[in-house]
């Protein structure tokens, strides 16, 4: 955990949140500026910044947050329709929080290329 890292804070309970899903390594909670009708971000609770500090000891974490989606996705109902879940890796990409999370997007027709 980083002291100054706000998704570090909303594992530990400093910063509340509306939560959808938690298990001991995965958080999922709606998303406070959502961009779309479910907008929900999916967090593990050990602080990783970015895809890029994943490290070996992490798949079972990462294995754990697209199970997680999966379940989020079926009990929400756009799993049938169909959802998104977008990984934004440094700046450049759109990360503003520089802890590894992904943006699971439903409840509407999505647009290719995002950006």
């Amino acid at each position: 955990m980083l002291a100054d890292c706000i998704f570090c804070k909303i594992t530990n309970g400093e910063i509340p949140s509306e939560k959808i899903y938690e298990s001991a390594n995965v958080l999922a909670f709606k998303d406070t500026n959502p961009v779309a009708p479910v907008h929900i971000l999916i967090i593990p609770r050990k602080h990783i910044s970015s895809v890029n500090n994943i490290e070996k000891e992490d798949v079972n974490i990462i294995g754990e947050i697209f199970l997680a989606a999966k379940e989020i996705a079926k009990n929400l109902g756009i799993a049938e329709d169909g959802y998104r879940l977008v990984n934004n890796c440094g700046e450049k990409a759109g990360q503003t929080v520089m802890h590894l999370h992904y943006h699971l997007l439903g409840g509407r027709s999505l647009t290719w290329p995002p950006g």
